[in-house]
């Protein structure tokens, strides 16, 4: 009867063992997707930095002039 209860407990620690690293795994892949979603956020963020900053830099005429090239003509 002990022996049984040994295997029984072997058995259920296996399979919490691998409960946990199939979970731990399902975790980090979650994290890395998050992470590559956060990268993406900052660099959109620069990107309008950039495009905000270059828009403020220039002057009604220049800026005019390059608009043009997006608007229509009528």
């Amino acid at each position: 009867m002990a022996r049984l209860q040994l295997y029984g407990l072997i058995i259920v620690g296996f399979v919490f063992g691998l409960a946990g690293i199939y979970f731990a795994g399902i975790s980090r892949g979650q994290d890395k997707i998050k992470r590559k979603m956060d990268e993406k956020r900052l660099d959109n963020f620069r990107i309008q930095k950039d495009v905000d900053d270059e828009i403020d830099t220039l002057n009604d005429t220049s800026l005019a002039a390059r608009a043009s090239e997006f608007v229509r003509k009528d």
